[in-house]
C-alpha cells in the first residue's frame, strides 16, 4: 500500500537544518505529514512525492522556529513603564508595585496574547514564560497554536493568583495534571530568584521536580549584587546554594548568569545545568555580561531568551540573537566567538535543550515536530547574500519572517496571523496602556 500524501512540501531556497551543525542545503525540500518532518531531500526527489501542498518559497530560507528560553509574556502591557533605572530600583520601586495594582486575569489574558502576536511575527515558535496565573497563559498558548513552557512561580510573598507559596504549589501541581498530555505545552517550576525564595520552598520544589520530571525555571546571578548579597547572608554564592540544595542538573534552567567564576563553571558543567542568556536586558539594567564563549567552549548549553518586554523592551528574539552574538566577541576578546553559525543554533536547539524539548523541536531532523520559520533574503539589505546564515543573523530584522508553522500549522502566512487578530490585540493593550498612564 502507497504511502498517503505528504501534507505539505517546502521548497525554499535554503534549507537549515542546524543538526548537523553549520549545514546550509541548497536546492532541498522538506515535507510535512500529521505535523512531523517526515522528509529531507533533494528537491528533485521531493517532488516526486504526492502532496497536498506544494509551497515554493524564493529567496527564502527555511530553519527551526526560534525559541525564545526565557520572558514574562503578560509583560508586554508594562512596556516602557519604567525605563532607564538599575535592577532593584526598576523592580522593587516600579515593577512590583505597578504588579500589585494592576495584574489579574484579566491583565494577563491580554498582555500574553499581546505577547504571542508579536512572537509569533519574530519567527518564534515556542516560548517559556514565568508570570501569574500560569493557567490564563496557558489557555491562551492553547488557543493560539504556539508552543510554549509555562512556569508556576514561587515567592516568598504574595504574588498575583496565590497568597502564598503553598497556594502557588498546588495549583501548580493541579496545572501540571491538566497539561501533562498537552502536545505543546509543558509546565515548569518558576521559583523567581536566590534572594526572593527561601531554602525550604526550593527543597520542596527539588522534590516535586523530581517526581514530575519538570524544569526548575530560575534568575540565577543576574548582578554582582545579587551575588555579593548571598555571600552575605548565607556565607556561598546563589549557584553553590543552589547545588547544596540539590537543584542543579540537566532540568535546571539558570536565566541571566552575568558573574560567573571558575567554581560556578565546574558546578555548570559537573551538573550539565543549562544557562539561558538576555543580552539587552542585561546591557539595559547594566547587569553584567554573561560570559557565553567560556561557557560554551567549557561545554555548557547555552540559550537566548528576551527577557520580558518591561526590561528589553521587545520580544524580538532574531535581533536578540544579534546582539548576543556581538556581545559575546567583545566579552571575550575575539572576533571568531560565537559565529552566526553558532548563534542561530544557540537560539534553536540549545533553546529546546534547555526546555528539554531537544528530541520534538530546535533542528530540522525527520520524525521532530514541524515548527519552521521562512525568513525572506531578498530584500535590499540582505544582497548580496555570500552566507545566508550570516546574513540572516547579522544583517536582517524580524521583517523578514514571512511564514511561521507550528507543527505543521501555518501561524504566520506571507506576514498576516492566522490564528490571532492582531487588530483587536493592540486594541485591548492601548486599553490598557490608558487606564494604567493615567494612574
Amino acid at each position: 500500500m502507497p504511502d498517503a500524501p505528504l501534507d505539505l512540501i517546502l521548497l525554499p531556497t535554503w534549507l537549515v537544518p542546524v543538526e548537523p551543525a553549520g549545514v546550509v542545503l541548497r536546492e532541498h525540500a522538506l515535507g510535512v505529514r500529521d505535523g512531523c518532518i517526515v522528509l529531507l531531500a533533494p528537491r528533485d526527489v521531493a517532488l516526486r512525492q504526492t502532496a497536498k501542498e506544494v509551497r515554493e518559497l524564493p529567496g527564502m530560507l527555511l530553519a527551526p522556529g526560534l525559541v525564545n528560553a526565557h520572558g514574562h509574556a503578560a509583560m508586554t502591557l508594562f512596556r516602557g513603564l519604567a525605563d532607564d533605572l538599575p535592577l532593584m530600583n526598576w523592580l522593587q520601586q516600579h515593577i512590583w508595585p505597578a504588579e500589585s495594582k494592576w495584574v489579574d486575569e484579566a491583565f494577563v489574558r491580554d498582555g500574553t496574547d499581546l505577547a504571542i502576536a508579536e512572537q509569533v511575527l519574530g519567527g518564534i515558535t515556542c516560548f517559556s514564560d514565568m508570570y501569574f496565573f500560569p493557567e490564563i497563559a496557558s489557555e491562551r498558548v492553547h488557543r493560539s497554536g504556539v508552543r510554549a513552557q509555562i512556569t508556576i512561580p514561587v515567592l516568598d510573598f504574595p504574588v498575583p493568583g496565590a497568597r502564598d507559596s503553598d497556594e502557588a504549589l498546588r495549583k501548580g501541581l493541579a496545572l501540571f495534571d491538566d497539561l501533562k498530555q498537552h502536545p505543546r505545552i509543558t509546565v515548569a517550576f518558576g521559583p523567581h530568584a536566590p534572594y526572593t525564595v527561601s531554602d525550604d520552598k526550593l527543597e520542596n520544589i527539588r522534590v516535586f521536580a523530581d517526581q514530575l520530571d519538570a524544569g526548575v525555571h530560575m534568575h540565577v546571578h543576574e548582578t554582582a549584587s545579587e551575588v555579593a548579597r548571598g555571600l552575605e547572608l548565607n556565607g556561598e554564592r546563589p549557584l553553590a546554594r543552589l547545588a547544596r540544595l540539590g537543584l542543579l542538573g540537566p532540568r535546571f534552567q539558570a536565566v541571566h548568569m552575568t558573574q560567573v567564576d571558575d567554581a560556578d563553571l565546574e558546578m555548570l558543567v559537573e551538573s550539565n545545568t543549562s544557562v539561558i542568556h538576555c543580552p539587552e536586558s542585561n546591557l539595559k539594567l547594566a547587569s553584567g555580561f554573561c560570559p557565553v564563549e567560556r561557557l560554551w567552549q567549557a561545554g555548557v548549553n547555552v540559550a537566548v531568551g528576551t527577557d520580558g518586554a518591561a526590561s528589553n523592551n521587545d520580544l524580538d528574539l532574531l535581533g536578540e540573537t544579534r546582539t548576543a552574538a556581538l556581545l559575546a566577541k567583545a566579552v571575550a576578546g575575539s572576533a571568531t566567538a560565537l559565529d552566526a553559525h553558532r548563534a542561530l543554533r544557540m537560539a534553536t536547539l540549545n533553546g529546546a535543550r534547555a526546555l528539554g524539548l531537544e528530541s520534538r523541536i530546535g533542528s530540522l531532523e525527520v520524525g521532530k515536530a514541524a515548527d519552521l520559520v521562512a525568513f525572506d533574503l531578498t530584500g535590499l539589505a540582505q544582497q548580496p547574500v555570500y552566507d545566508p546564515v550570516s546574513q540572516l543573523i547579522y544583517a536582517s530584522g524580524r521583517d523578514c519572517v514571512r511564514h511561521v508553522w507550528v507543527a505543521g500549522k501555518p501561524l504566520l502566512e506571507d506576514r498576516q496571523l492566522t490564528r490571532l487578530d492582531g487588530d483587536h490585540i493592540a486594541a485591548e493593550a492601548r486599553a490598557w496602556g490608558e487606564r494604567i498612564g493615567q494612574r
